[in-house]
C-alpha cells in the first residue's frame, strides 16, 4: 500500500532557502538536528484526506501544531522519484527519511523576515531583490509534531535541506515573552527564516495509540501507531511463535502492515514497537489486540482505534480519558431520504440516499433489510459511514426491501428512510462480476482498494481473471492478494490462492499505481471472467 496523503501548498506558502542567493549544493547525507539548524519555513493549509503523510488523519494527531519535512534533498533537481526512495535514489533522501521521522516533535524558533520576493520558483534565488532582517517576532517559539511530507517540485521543498512546512493555523500561536504573537501571519510572514531541532514529546504520559486504517482486514492488517515518546522506527509482530519485522506502509512512517499471530487471515495480533534509537519501547512491552468488530470484513472509516492489553515490559500509567460533556444530547438526526438502488445483480445491489443532519454530527447509518415485497421483519444487515452501501450476499431471483437510519455521536437513532424494493437477477452456472473503488489518489499516484470479485454463479469459482485498462504512461507498482501481468495498456490479474469463492461470495485485492504529476486519469473497463 502506498502513501495516502494529499498536501496543499498555496501560491504564497512554501519554503525559502537559507540565504539571499540560491546556492547550488550537492545532495548530502542529513543528520538529526539535535541542536538548532537554520532553515526556512513556509505554510500549508491542512493535511490531505483521509491521511497525512505519516498515515494518520489530522484529527488523530497528538498536536494540531504540525509540520511537513522534505521528502527529497535534490538541490536544483525538481524531478519526481518513486517513493519510498530506494537503491540509487537513497542519496536523494531528505529529512523525511522515507517516513522514519514521522511522529517526532520539533521545537521551532522564528527567525528573520524577508523583504524581497520569496515565491520558491525553481532555479530562482530566495528572497531575491531583498534581504532577511530581524523584527519583533524573532525568538518566538512553538513545539510541533512531524505529520506530513513535502515532495513538491519547487525550490522550497528541494533546495533547502532543513526547510519546514508549517501548519498555517499555527503561525500566530508562536509564543514570545509568555504570550502568543497573534498577528505574525499574514502581514509579517513572507516565508521566514527559522531555527529548529528535534525534541522528545513534551509532557509525555500514558502509552501508545493503535488504530486500523481504512480498508484494513485480516488479509491486509494495516495499522497506525501514534502517541510515542520519541518517534517510531519499526514495528514487529508475533506470528507462529516468532517475531517478524513489519513492512512500512509505503513511506507513511507511522503505518505498518502487520500479520496475525497464527498466520495470514488471523484476527488476533501482537506487536512491539521500536523508537528512533531503534530500542524497543517500554522495555519490550507487547501489545495484544484484535481486529475490531466495528470493522466487519474490513475497516470502513479512515482510523479505527483499538483497545489492547499488554504483557511484559515496564509499567506506565494509562492515557488520560477524554472529557465527557455533562449535558447529554438527546436529539435524533433527521431521517435519511431518497433511498434508491442501482446496479442490481444476482447477488447484490448498490444503495444510495440523501444523508441526514444532526446537531452533534452523524457518525453512521444502519442498513435494514426485509424479505419479500411485503410482510416480513426488517433486520440490520450492515452499517456505512457514507450515504452509500453495497448490499452483497443476496440470493438470485429473490425480492428484498431496504431501509436506512442514521446515528449520531451521542447514540441517538433517526427514523427510518423510505423503503426501496429490489429483485436480484437470475444466476448462471458460473460467472463473476467486479467492482473497483478508488481508496485515495494524489499527485503522481493512487490506490485502488478494494477490487471486489463477486461469484454470480451457482457453483464455487476456483480460478478467476480480472482485466482492466491502464491509461498511457501509468504503471502498476504493487498489487496485493493477486498476481498480475501487463501487456500494452491491459493489466491482467489472477487469483494467487487456491481458496474457492462460493456462490454469492466475494474476494478482494488491491493495487497501487503511479502516473505523471498532472495526470488525473484512473484505470477503467474492469472485467471478470471465470471458467
Amino acid at each position: 500500500m502506498p502513501r495516502l496523503t494529499l498536501r496543499r501548498v498555496t501560491a504564497v506558502s512554501a519554503a525559502v532557502a537559507a540565504a539571499v542567493l540560491l546556492i547550488r549544493l550537492p545532495a548530502l547525507a542529513l543528520s538529526d538536528p539535535v541542536t538548532p539548524v537554520t532553515a526556512n519555513a513556509t505554510y500549508f493549509d491542512a493535511l490531505g484526506a483521509p491521511y497525512g503523510g505519516c498515515g494518520l488523519p489530522q484529527a488523530n494527531l497528538d498536536s494540531q501544531d504540525f509540520v511537513a519535512l522534505n521528502v527529497y534533498n535534490t538541490p536544483g533537481d525538481y524531478n519526481f522519484y518513486p517513493r519510498p526512495l530506494t537503491g540509487a535514489n537513497t542519496s536523494k533522501i531528505g529529512m523525511w527519511n522515507n517516513g522514519l521521522n514521522c511522529g517526532r516533535f520539533v521545537q521551532v524558533s522564528i527567525g528573520d523576515f524577508c523583504t524581497g520576493v520569496n515565491d520558491g520558483a525553481p532555479n530562482m534565488a530566495f528572497c531575491r531583490n531583498g534581504s532577511f532582517v530581524s523584527d519583533n517576532y524573532n525568538g518566538a517559539t512553538l513545539t510541533m509534531i512531524v505529520a506530513d511530507s513535502c515532495g513538491d517540485s519547487n525550490g522550497w521543498c528541494r533546495d533547502d535541506p532543513y526547510h519546514l512546512d508549517l501548519a498555517k493555523p499555527s503561525l500566530n500561536k508562536f509564543v514570545k515573552n509568555g504570550a502568543a504573537v497573534g498577528d505574525m501571519y499574514p502581514n509579517h510572514w513572507n516565508n521566514r527564516h527559522i531555527a529548529w531541532k528535534f525534541v522528545p514529546a513534551p509532557n509525555y504520559s500514558g502509552d501508545i495509540n493503535v488504530g486500523f486504517l481504512q480498508g484494513a482486514q485480516v488479509w491486509w492488517p494495516a495499522i497506525s501507531v501514534s502517541h510515542l515518546a520519541n518517534g517510531i522506527h519499526g514495528v514487529e509482530y508475533m506470528q507462529n511463535g516468532a517475531w517478524v519485522t513489519a513492512a512500512m506502509n509505503s513511506d507513511m512512517g507511522q503505518s505498518y502492515i502487520i500479520g496475525g499471530t497464527t498466520g495470514a487471515g488471523s484476527s488476533q495480533f501482537q506487536i512491539r514497537v521500536r523508537d528512533v534509537s531503534d530500542q524497543l519501547i517500554n522495555g519490550g512491552r507487547v501489545y495484544n489486540f484484535t481486529l475490531p468488530t466495528a470493522c466487519g470484513s474490513q475497516c470502513s472509516t479512515p482510523y479505527t482505534q483499538v483497545t489492547y492489553t499488554t504483557t511484559g515490559g515496564t509499567t506506565s500509567s494509562p492515557s488520560p480519558s477524554p472529557s465527557v460533556s455533562p449535558t447529554p444530547d438527546t436529539t435524533a438526526p433527521t431521517a435519511p431520504t431518497s433511498l434508491a438502488a442501482a446496479g442490481t445483480t444476482a447477488t447484490g445491489t448498490n444503495l444510495s440516499w440523501t444523508g441526514s443532519t444532526d446537531n452533534v454530527g452523524v457518525t453512521g447509518y444502519d442498513v435494514l433489510r426485509a424479505p419479500g415485497a411485503t410482510g416480513g421483519t426488517f433486520t440490520q444487515v450492515g452499517t456505512s459511514t457514507s450515504a452509500t452501501f453495497a448490499a452483497t450476499g443476496l440470493t438470485a431471483g429473490t425480492t428484498y426491501r431496504f431501509q436506512v437510519r442514521a446515528r449520531d455521536a451521542a447514540g441517538n437513532v433517526s427514523a427510518v428512510s423510505n423503503t426501496v424494493t429490489v429483485t436480484t437477477t437470475t444466476a448462471t452456472a458460473g460467472g463473476c462480476t467486479v467492482t473497483a473503488t478508488t481508496q485515495t489518489q494524489w499527485s503522481g499516484g493512487y490506490v485502488i482498494q478494494p477490487v471486489r470479485i463477486t461469484n454470480t454463479g451457482t457453483s464455487a469459482i476456483t480460478n478467476w481473471t480480472v482485466r482492466f485498462t491502464l491509461p498511457s504512461g501509468q504503471t502498476v507498482t504493487n498489487m496485493w492478494n493477486a498476481t498480475f501481468t501487463v501487456s500494452g495498456g491491459t493489466v491482467t490479474a489472477h487469483n494467487n490462492t487456491t481458496n474457492p469463492i462460493p456462490p454469492n461470495g466475494t474476494y478482494e485485492f488491491g493495487f497501487q499505481g503511479t502516473r505523471g504529476a498532472s495526470d488525473t486519469t484512473l484505470p477503467s473497463a474492469y472485467t471478470c471472467t471465470s471458467p
